[in-house]
């Protein structure tokens, strides 16, 4: 049960602030997943010169980025959170709402680029589910 229920007005007004905050943290995942695969070729040349040759500052330097993009992707998340929100998927940019729909609990469902809300899906159907409103 939760604590509130959304209607399609409700997360229309919301979906700016959505877009925004699902921009920054989309931005930050591909960000993460560039210095990973950047560290993970550092490391395999690492492995194959025997440890030799290894920089650390710049090492440090991709840990300590990598560090604030993922509590920037972490903020970005509570936030969504604090709207009422509940991420599913940040590949697609879904996020959830609760909403009561004749009688029973189901989702509003918005994705990234939806300039409005016209899907719900059931509470375990998820994004393959979705159904217009």
């Amino acid at each position: 049960m939760a604590d509130r229920y959304f209607n399609p007005a409700d997360v229309e007004a919301l979906i700016p602030e959505l877009t925004a905050v699902m921009e920054r943290i989309r931005d930050a995942r591909r960000d993460v997943m560039a210095v990973e695969e950047r560290m993970k070729t550092e490391q395999q040349r690492i492995t194959m010169a025997g440890g030799a040759a290894f920089d650390r500052d710049a090492w440090r330097a991709d840990q300590e980025r990598r560090e604030r993009l993922i509590e920037r992707m972490r903020t970005g998340l509570e936030a969504i959170t604090r709207l009422g929100g509940v991420t599913k998927d940040l590949d697609l940019g879904l996020v959830d709402f609760p909403h009561m729909r004749e009688g029973r609990e189901v989702n509003l469902c918005w994705k990234f680029g939806e300039k409005a809300i016209g899907y719900w899906h059931g509470l375990d159907e998820g994004y393959a589910g979705r159904k217009p409103l």
